[in-house]
């Protein structure tokens, strides 16, 4: 990314920002790296950003609009504090005119307000920013002026390039919902399988995740895991190969698949990892992002009428660009 003002001066044209500025756009194939999905963006996208906070922290946020705009990735719209935005953007050397600003300095009208500008097609999809992840969630959840259609599920969906693997890996849920039933998780399921199919992966492999590939009356995630995998058999769900249960380790390892002598339609090659719950999927999530030099990481939340970029504060620059690259 390319960062100014505060930040200094970074120059990186192998990354995200370089890509965006030369990409063409379409993808005829699956995408094996984050950068390339900025190669599909369609640059008249208008992102509403709730921006609120301290000072300290939205120097950071203000430059990533900033990028944004630069890059032609979006055209962005910051609703929030007037004074803050144009104080932060003085600070770090960037013009405020490049933003749309809609004053609003009370966070929960804030939040409203974006999520209505969305329903109303102001916006095609809308990003947290500096407001907090409860009052952002509830304002999407909510049923007369929310976001989600009738009767649906709102889930996060995360896609990590990982340098030791062969391909992205699309991962649902390690954000939203505590301990999915068997009618959420086919629900995630059908997120993380119309996700990848967006780019470019023709009939994803999901590896639906359990402690172990033994079906146990003793662990619920086995059983759940393989009544899963009997729906996509049967056509109940659809677009997609689904194995389960698969441990961690035969689902993305060829060489533990052959030691243990696992015959499977995915194992050592999924494309979508379903969690069991959500410990397991935000560990999963969380120790990739510091764990593994060079992983790259994004995340939406899928189920809305439009995609929103549920980003952690401590996210780096270039995971929320990844996150708005999906969203497009």
């Amino acid at each position: 990314a390319q960062r100014r003002g505060g930040f200094g001066i970074v120059q990186d044209t192998g990354g995200a920002l370089g890509f965006a500025q030369q990409a063409a756009v379409g993808s005829a194939v699956p995408l094996i790296d984050i950068n390339a999905l900025f190669g599909d963006i369609h640059h008249q996208l208008i992102g509403v950003y709730i921006f609120l906070g301290f000072h300290g922290a939205c120097g950071e946020e203000c430059a990533l609009g900033f990028l944004i705009g630069d890059a032609g990735l979006a055209e962005v719209i910051l609703v929030g504090d007037r004074t803050m935005i144009e104080d932060v953007c003085r600070q770090e050397n960037i013009e405020p005119s490049k933003f749309t600003i809609v004053h609003n300095p009370v966070e929960l009208k804030a939040v409203a307000q974006a999520v209505q500008m969305v329903r109303d097609g102001e916006g095609d999809f809308l990003m947290k920013g500096l407001c907090s992840t409860d009052k952002f969630l509830r304002a999407i959840l909510n049923k007369e002026t929310g976001l989600l259609p009738p009767k649906g599920t709102l889930t996060h969906c995360g896609v990590i390039e990982i340098p030791s693997y062969h391909k992205l890996l699309f991962v649902g849920d390690v954000a939203v919902i505590p301990a999915p039933d068997i009618k959420q998780k086919q629900v995630i399921m059908e997120c993380l399988v119309k996700t990848a199919k967006a780019v470019g992966v023709e009939k994803p492999k999901v590896a639906i995740l359990a402690a172990t590939e033994q079906v146990l009356s003793s662990q619920p995630a086995t059983i759940e895991a393989a009544m899963l995998s009997k729906m996509v058999e049967r056509g109940q769900i659809k677009g997609c190969i689904a194995d389960g249960p698969l441990a961690l380790d035969v689902a993305i390892d060829q060489e533990s698949v052959d030691i243990k002598g696992l015959v499977s339609p995915v194992a050592g090659d999924a494309d979508c990892l379903l969690f069991p719950n959500i410990e397991s999927g935000n560990v999963f999530y969380k120790a990739n992002s510091k764990l593994v030099p060079g992983v790259k990481q994004s995340g939406i939340l899928v189920g809305a009428k439009v995609p929103c970029v549920l980003s952690s504060r401590a996210d780096s620059i270039d995971t929320k660009l990844n996150s708005i690259a999906i969203a497009a």
